[in-house]
């Protein structure tokens, strides 16, 4: 288990979501194919959400069973660990996972009475 403190970890999934959904807004799959810094930049930020919701311990992701643990761990383990074999569909797939960070419920884990003060999300 991670020493490191949960709700930063939670802080830097949402706003990594916040940035892959920015810089993904009106993009295509043929401008991930065409674009060699989009592509880098939406896979760093893919493995950055995996690595931070793998540094969450059980007890703290089983607070928010809305958020898809497993999915955002398992698309960073798969870009790592496949990096010399990356399917540009992850991405494509992936998409739909930043919008799920970013709704209320997930928002709202930053905003309870577990994180400090100082953690806690600005309203968006």
């Amino acid at each position: 288990m991670s020493k490191r403190d949960p709700f930063t970890s939670l802080k830097q999934i949402l706003f990594h979501a916040r940035e892959a959904v920015e810089i993904s807004e009106n993009k295509t799959r043929q401008d991930l194919d065409q674009d060699r810094i989009l592509n880098l930049a939406l896979t760093r930020l893919i493995e950055i959400i995996g690595e931070a919701a793998n540094r969450i311990p059980l007890e703290v992701q089983s607070l928010y069973p809305n958020l898809p643990w497993t999915q955002m761990i398992g698309a960073r383990n798969r870009l790592i660990h496949g990096y010399d074999n990356v399917d540009l569909d992850i991405h494509r797939n992936f998409n739909a996972l930043p919008l799920l960070l970013l709704r209320p419920h997930a928002r709202g884990c930053c905003r309870s009475s577990h994180p400090p003060h100082w953690l806690r999300l600005q309203s968006s």
